[in-house]
């Protein structure tokens, strides 16, 4: 939105903002914010920064926790959720004494994937379209304690309340697994998503699409543009941010949990992805499968090689293995297809233009943090070009069948996704050469993700679960 801070300064004036907001990314992908009265924002804070304590969000010690924040002018908007006129900054993350990158920046690590791809000359650019999943809620509780565990999700849209009770009912309930594309009345929150997307694309965010999911408890999916790979991580966050306080100026809430109910459809990130380079694009071949180039196939190898290592960053969350299932069109095996959505890797078989080939990565879900997700799934890729990995020798597909539909004991011959959390960090503990790649992750930033994963799998697994009174109590 700015080049200069003159600039800002002048829109600030005009348009008589009050507040500054600036917004930055912990390690876990939560955004989080500071304000302050837009007098104080000047040339100082450009060069200075705005002193914050680091060890709050996990992104040091409390003995060097302090930290400065850099706000990014190309990335100012109108904030439209505020009372008070407010202008928000997404910030990167420096050092308070050396003003240098902090290390742990998750968006300095995006910047940094970025211009090591553009060094390599593989590429110029990398460009992603992410599909976000979400549910809309209008309750929820939960808790857990010594003696109690329990949570409770309800919606008006659920087919539960088919026979009515809290919430009007007129006969439009949609069935389990019933939702994928309904229209209204059945699909009740069009205009609420319609809102959501006029917001996002005032505030420049492409918006493809918007529809109802599988999902007939209230899911949702909003798709985004084809943008390059800093700019698709900003916008995750601020798309999901855009969602939440519409939702919730609406009395709904929104949630982006993988799996947030049994034996419903699981919500996903996918991500879209394709190389260009000097604005050629560079995954495209008629005469390849499902029209790829060789080098976009060593992409997908790179991908699907590095598979099980790179779950635990883009599905970084014990719930994320519960979406991860038989029979939700989720992927759980490693390979690639032409327009096959129970691969990990499909090929859209509608994008069948230079500019539009791509292809689309399943397995992630919105509990990963968007700037390691995208850089780690970007280096993959990367690498599988630099080795010349070739996906088919490597027992990658294609496969164009429904493997759902096979045996299990031919189902068995495809290489498994990681089937829980712990299983993803082991596969990176022992595979993440390729994410250290031009200093783009450190060892330590690997082994702070790995040691913080598996102490939530570890809270999680000591606990009793309330399933399991219904097993066992009377035994």
């Amino acid at each position: 939105m700015f080049e200069q801070i003159e600039q800002v300064q002048h829109h600030i004036q005009q348009q008589e903002i009050a507040m500054v907001d600036l917004k930055f990314c912990d390690m876990a992908g939560r955004w989080h914010h500071v304000t302050l009265p837009s007098k104080r924002f000047g040339p100082d804070l450009l060069e200075r920064g705005l002193g914050f304590d680091g060890s709050s969000v996990g992104l040091a010690t409390v003995e060097s926790g302090d930290m400065c924040l850099i706000p990014d002018l190309k990335t100012g908007f109108r904030d439209p959720f505020w009372d008070l006129p407010a202008l928000s900054f997404i910030c990167d993350i420096v050092e308070a004494d050396t003003h240098q990158r902090h290390p742990l920046d998750p968006r300095g690590l995006a910047i940094r994937a970025a211009d090591y791809m553009r060094k390599s000359g593989i590429a110029s650019e990398s460009r992603w379209l992410p599909e976000l999943e979400f549910y809309l809620f209008d309750r929820v509780s939960y808790g857990t304690s010594v003696n109690r565990a329990s949570y409770q999700l309800d919606a008006g849209e659920a087919y539960w309340n088919s026979e009515g009770g809290e919430f009007q009912n007129y006969g439009f309930q949609i069935p389990p697994h019933g939702g994928y594309h309904a229209i209204p009345p059945a699909d009740s929150t069009y205009n609420l998503r319609a809102e959501m997307v006029e917001i996002l694309e005032t505030l420049n965010v492409p918006v493809k699409y918007h529809h109802h999911e599988v999902g007939g408890p209230g899911q949702y999916e909003i798709e985004l543009g084809l943008i390059p790979l800093v700019q698709a991580a900003d916008q995750i966050l601020l798309a999901k941010y855009v969602i939440r306080m519409t939702a919730y100026r609406h009395g709904k809430t929104a949630t982006f949990m993988p799996k947030p109910l049994y034996n419903e459809a699981g919500s996903g990130l996918h991500f879209h992805q394709t190389l260009r380079k000097d604005d050629q694009a560079i995954f495209y071949d008629a005469s390849g499968y499902g029209g790829l180039s060789q080098l976009a196939l060593s992409y997908v190898a790179g991908l699907l090689a590095h598979g099980p290592a790179l779950l635990a960053l883009t599905n970084p969350s014990t719930n994320s293995y519960r979406r991860l299932v038989p029979g939700f069109e989720a992927p759980v095996s490693l390979f690639f297809s032409l327009a096959n959505r129970s691969a990990a890797i499909r090929v859209p078989k509608y994008a069948t233009t230079p500019q539009s080939k791509r292809i689309e990565f399943r397995p992630p879900d919105a509990t990963c943090n968007p700037y390691l997700a995208l850089s780690a799934q970007l280096l993959a890729g990367l690498d599988g070009i630099q080795r010349q990995l070739d996906p088919t020798e490597m027992d990658f597909g294609p496969c164009d069948e429904n493997v759902f539909d096979w045996p299990p004991e031919r189902r068995q011959q495809i290489k498994a996704l990681p089937a829980s959390l712990p299983e993803a960090l082991r596969a990176l503990e022992q595979d993440h050469d390729f994410l250290l790649q031009g200093d783009i992750f450190s060892p330590a930033l690997i082994d702070l993700w790995i040691e913080s994963r598996h102490k939530e799998a570890l809270a999680i697994s000591i606990r009793p679960h309330p399933f399991e009174m219904d097993l066992y109590f009377d035994l």
